[in-house]
């Protein structure tokens, strides 16, 4: 009879309760626990036609040939300078004539480089310059244009296409129905031309 008693005291003989267990409290995530994925989509900028088209428009093609190591079309950022081309293009080739482009003219999209060799200048060269050191416009090759305040390599091409195209120059003034040459670029280069 007692163990009988001891038995039931214990517990042996009763349905098992279950015992009450405490709420655990899950604090909220903040920015930094958050899932990846939640966090990109917030701070992520989106692309934009408007990003993809100035991505674009920072670079230009400039197509560079003559007397060069490698002529072909090179991409470059939209501030580059000649120099930079020249490099693109592997540098001068060994008959280059390296004082007939201006080195240092910034390039625009679309441009036709031209590096020409020691013999196209001494061929070309005879009639160029007046006995006073004027560069005759009717007369000079691209290089030796080029010499002149703000005219590049486009520009002195502009100016033996339009001669070639109206015939000579009859002023100097005329230099202004080149494209591209306005009065603020004639300014600079008035008094250092002639055209005969």
């Amino acid at each position: 009879m007692l163990l009988l008693a001891l038995y039931w005291l214990s517990g042996c003989g009763k349905a098992d309760k279950a015992l009450p267990v405490p709420a655990l409290s899950v604090p909220a995530l903040s920015e930094a626990t958050q899932p990846t994925s939640a966090r990109s989509a917030q701070s992520v900028p989106a692309v934009t036609d408007e990003t993809v088209s100035s991505t674009e428009q920072s670079m230009i093609y400039v197509y560079v040939c003559g007397a060069v190591r490698a002529p072909q079309v090179v991409e470059l950022p939209a501030e580059s300078r000649v120099w930079d081309a020249l490099e693109a293009a592997g540098g001068f080739a060994a008959e280059a004539d390296r004082n007939a482009v201006n080195l240092a003219e910034p390039l625009t999209d679309g441009q036709k480089l031209y590096f020409p060799t020691e013999g196209e200048r001494e061929l070309t060269g005879s009639d160029q310059a007046s006995s006073d050191g004027r560069i005759n416009i009717n007369t000079a090759d691209a290089a030796q244009l080029c010499t002149l305040p703000g005219i590049g390599t486009s520009r002195a091409e502009a100016i033996i296409a339009y001669r070639k195209q109206n015939g000579a120059f009859a002023a100097v003034e005329d230099i202004m129905k080149v494209s591209g040459i306005k009065e603020g670029a004639f300014e600079k280069i008035k008094d250092r031309i002639t055209v005969k």
